[in-house]
């Protein structure tokens, strides 16, 4: 898959006339004017795997002392590779540069089942009672580390750097998916930083089969998670769940109230045990689409308790989109997205992140946050101003999976990077960008989507 613009084999060059939304950047240089679009333009030293610097475009001395030197055409975007004595530059002629993509909720060992074991009629329930007959016959370790890997080759070729999975781990399954998991973050370790979060039923917490789990996890390094309904005993299971974690110094990430029931409300539950438990550890919690139809007196008393717990929010608008308020025959009269402005108003962190991928949950995808983020943008009006919404996709997720190092662009940053031809926001976000060039360590690689009939066999479409 070639790129818009050739990149030097080598790892010390320039890369000269490059847009990048200024919130990415750890500092913006003197002499950079930040657009009312929140885009400036900056010259990006490369060297020795590292962003060595970071300079207004042109205000760099080794760019302004590049100016009267011989342009040549590379690449087949048409622009100048200026070349100075031991130095090379790169004109991205003001494309877009991003730190590489962050993905913190995925399901990879549901991933590309769909030809298998389709959503028969597109709801909840239907994609519940598809993977629970799936899961029983098909998947076996084998049948996880093909699917699992497929989307993580997915990931790796779009420019993400990282991505924290759930995995189901109901019974025997965990006996199986966690070791599965465990091989594959070893193999893919320098390419796909993995995370690992398990997913049973919050009632599980309050059995011996979840202290078991919860010794699973730690074992894996991984964090505790679950999928949270209220029900009478709501209050114990998460207190419960909370003390399993703090014993075992493990993170929280929980799915909840996936739905457009007015009074589904555990995330309210959730944040006053945390309070009431002073948990010290960090708190995910991903999808609460039903604050979307809640009454605004509701809303107001989740979102003070939200905040006061530190609590972080992940939205999934592909999938929600996909599965909220489905009815057949009936167009959708909501989105199915959570309140993201209004989380952002009360300085609580958002991410947006892929979910799942071509299985009963949501029958499309194909791993690329960007394309997470150009329809999260289309979707809950993340512009006008796009202010700090691309940390959606890249600081945000990168902090909250502790990658320091991550979703940012700065001097003694590793030079991570994606390379996109699109320079304004309309024009990064309305085409795929299936030309962009993504970095690792200073370095091109070569983005090779993998072929879907890699998977026939595994199917049973042979």
């Amino acid at each position: 898959m070639s790129g818009f613009v050739t990149v030097p084999s080598g790892t010390n060059y320039w890369l000269r006339n490059a847009t990048v939304p200024a919130t990415l950047l750890t500092a913006v240089p003197e002499g950079a004017r930040v657009s009312d679009d929140g885009l400036t333009v900056v010259d990006i030293a490369i060297r020795d795997a590292l962003i060595a610097e970071v300079a207004a475009a042109g205000h760099s001395a080794v760019a302004e002392g590049a100016d009267s030197l011989r342009a040549r055409s590379v690449g087949g975007l048409g622009g100048p590779l200026e070349a100075a004595p031991h130095v090379n530059h790169v004109d991205l002629r003001r494309g877009q540069v991003w730190p590489c993509l962050v993905d913190i909720h995925t399901h990879l060992d549901k991933g590309h089942t769909w030809e298998r074991a389709p959503n028969p009629d597109g709801t909840f329930d239907g994609a519940i009672r598809a993977v629970m007959a799936d899961r029983g016959a098909h998947w076996s370790a084998d049948d996880v580390r093909q699917r699992f890997e497929f989307g993580l080759k997915c990931s790796y070729a779009h420019g993400t750097k990282a991505v924290r999975t759930n995995l189901d781990s109901l019974g025997p399954q965990a006996a199986i998916s966690w070791p599965v998991f465990e091989g594959l973050r070893k193999e893919w370790a320098g390419r796909v930083e993995l995370q690992g979060v398990s997913l049973v039923p919050l009632q599980r917490f309050g059995t011996r089969e979840g202290e078991e789990l919860a010794d699973r996890v730690a074992a894996a390094n991984g964090i505790l998670g679950a999928v949270g309904y209220v029900s009478s005993d709501v209050d114990a299971l998460f207190e419960r769940l909370l003390d399993l974690a703090a014993e075992r110094g493990l993170a929280i990430d929980l799915h909840c109230d996936e739905s457009g029931d007015v009074g589904a409300r555990s995330l309210s539950h959730l944040a006053s045990a945390v309070l009431r438990r002073r948990f010290p550890n960090q708190v995910v919690c991903g999808h609460c689409c039903s604050l979307a139809v809640q009454p605004p007196e509701i809303v107001d008393e989740t979102l003070q308790l939200v905040a006061e717990a530190g609590i972080s929010i992940v939205s999934l608008p592909m999938c929600n989109l996909y599965l909220q308020d489905r009815v057949p025959g009936r167009t959708p009269r909501w989105r199915g997205v959570t309140l993201l402005h209004e989380l952002a108003a009360r300085r609580i962190r958002i991410a947006v992140a892929s979910d799942n991928c071509r299985d009963a949950f949501h029958g499309y995808g194909d791993h690329d946050a960007l394309e997470v983020f150009r329809e999260a943008t289309r979707v809950c009006h993340l512009d006008r101003p796009v202010g700090d919404w691309p940390r959606a996709v890249t600081t945000t997720p990168a902090d909250l999976m502790g990658l320091a190092d991550a979703g940012r662009i700065g001097a003694g940053v590793p030079a991570d990077l994606v390379l996109f031809e699109g320079r304004t926001w309309s024009e990064l976000l309305s085409r795929p960008e299936s030309n962009r060039v993504v970095l690792r360590n200073g370095a091109a690689i070569e983005r090779r989507l993998p072929d879907y009939r890699e998977l026939d066999e595994l199917l049973g479409n042979a």
